[in-house]
């Protein structure tokens, strides 16, 4: 038997989520039948509504936002130690020409 071809990474808006979410809350299907009906991967679902249940307090765990924060400092940090590193060598090779 052959392997399954992974699906191609599709995005959706906040407001689909939200959609998919709600009727999952509401509790008349599965979290499993709701993914089947929209084409999605249980998985997916699954992380949405735990991330909407952190956005409200419900559960322990980074927001939306602190998550977005977290990945914007990340960045920033990765950033400075390369400035950082490149002003080292940049020292070190001064102070060998002038030295």
């Amino acid at each position: 038997m052959g392997k399954k071809k992974p699906r191609p990474r599709r995005s959706f808006t906040p407001e689909f989520r939200a959609e998919v979410v709600e009727l999952c809350r509401r509790g008349d299907r599965p979290v499993g039948q709701v993914a089947k009906d929209f084409d999605l991967t249980e998985t997916a679902v699954r992380f949405w509504v735990q991330q909407a249940q952190n956005d409200a307090g419900e559960r322990d765990g980074l927001t939306s936002a602190e998550k977005e924060e977290l990945a914007r400092l990340r960045w920033e940090n990765r950033r400075l130690r390369e400035d950082v590193e490149i002003l080292k060598r940049a020292t070190a090779f001064f102070a060998v020409e002038t030295g």
